[in-house]
């Protein structure tokens, strides 16, 4: 890696994404200590992104946006004294795919193309259609014939991927179980009444909850236990049980670690199929035995019955979290086989010489 310099486009401010936190930023350290040079910028800065998440100022909002744009001219040029341009789902988030034809076609940069989700198809919730509406997904088809190397989350995407360009590396959604999901370095007592079965994730998931909301209206007839969702939006289910934590980075570990069971539900569609399973590494990864849909990856990373449970209707869901419910033997059984799955296959270290190659094209 030594000389190398990469220049990083990247839609949303760092720290503040998931899909950017575990897909590259974790590996900055390790970059820096290989040598390597290397810039990241963002579409939205962080006060952008702090006013087009709230209410209201639509005239402020296009004001940002309209900066955005004219800030990527800058950065395009800034990319000319690097070696590689690595592009995270979009170098901007509305419009033609003008940006990425310039470092491709003018330029002639090195372009690595990463993305965690099936980012080609439409996905959004009823606050954003007017956003979507701004949208073009299709130039995700352009981006990848005019990139060197794709650098995808999972099988599902790199077949997709295929389709438009022959260099395609799956670059697994890691975890570092080193410096941030490593139960060691939390060792404050949690307080907590009963067995908690937990959930996290962003409003655009939250939807699959309904799933389990008859599910968990069954248990609850026959065990106490409490329900938590980890979100930054309320959940709308009527659960008795259900404790809301809102999500914080600087709490994001510990709040995790009141959770005794895991729980993923997904829809069986190519959307979901091209999701990177990050709920249940993260799960996992803190030795929190995981039930998840049997969908995408989710059929690599759990394994039946030893570290987790894969579920497909409210039966077999009802019947593997009554089980985890019955006996903390049952759970902590689970527990070390979690841990060490992610350690071995899904992990900063494991995944380590897997995201260096991607920079020797």
């Amino acid at each position: 890696m030594q000389s190398k310099s990469i220049f990083f486009l990247v839609p949303y401010p760092k720290g503040k994404a998931p899909s950017q936190r575990f897909r590259f930023e974790q590996y900055l350290d390790i970059l820096k200590e290989q040598g390597c040079r290397f810039t990241i910028k963002s579409f939205y800065s962080n006060k952008a992104w702090s006013i087009l998440h709230g209410e209201g100022n639509v005239l402020l909002k296009i004001i940002y946006i309209g900066i955005s744009f004219l800030l990527r001219v800058k950065h395009l040029l800034s990319s000319l004294s690097y070696n590689y341009v690595f592009i995270h789902r979009e170098v901007s988030p509305i419009g033609p795919p003008f940006f990425e034809w310039i470092l491709a076609k003018v330029f002639r940069k090195k372009i690595i193309y990463d993305f965690d989700d099936a980012i080609w198809l439409p996905n959004y919730s009823e606050a954003n259609t007017g956003f979507h509406k701004l949208k073009n997904y299709q130039k995700v088809n352009k981006i990848m014939e005019w990139s060197n190397l794709i650098s995808c989350g999972n099988q599902y995407l790199s077949d997709y991927a295929s389709k438009y360009n022959s260099n395609v590396k799956i670059n697994p959604t890691t975890i570092d179980t080193v410096n941030y999901h490593n139960t060691k370095l939390y060792t404050h007592q949690i307080q907590k009444k009963n067995i908690v079965i937990g959930w996290t994730g962003t409003h655009t998931t939250i939807k699959y909850l309904e799933f389990l909301k008859p599910v968990l209206e069954r248990l609850a007839e026959s065990f106490e236990f409490e329900f938590c969702v980890i979100s930054n939006e309320y959940p709308n289910l009527n659960l008795p049980n259900l404790n809301f934590i809102k999500w914080q980075k600087e709490t994001e570990i510990p709040d995790l670690m009141r959770f005794d069971i895991g729980v993923m539900p997904l829809s069986n569609n190519k959307w979901a199929k091209g999701k990177c399973g990050f709920k249940a590494l993260q799960y996992m990864s803190l030795g929190i035995p995981t039930i998840a849909s049997p969908v995408g990856v989710n059929l690599d990373i759990i394994e039946e019955g030893q570290n987790g449970f894969l579920c497909d209707s409210e039966e077999e869901w009802l019947q593997a979290l009554t089980f985890l419910l019955k006996k903390e033997e049952n759970r902590t059984n689970m527990s070390e086989s979690a841990k060490q799955k992610i350690q071995n296959n899904f992990s900063v270290l494991s995944n380590k010489q897997n995201f260096l190659s991607l920079f020797n094209i």
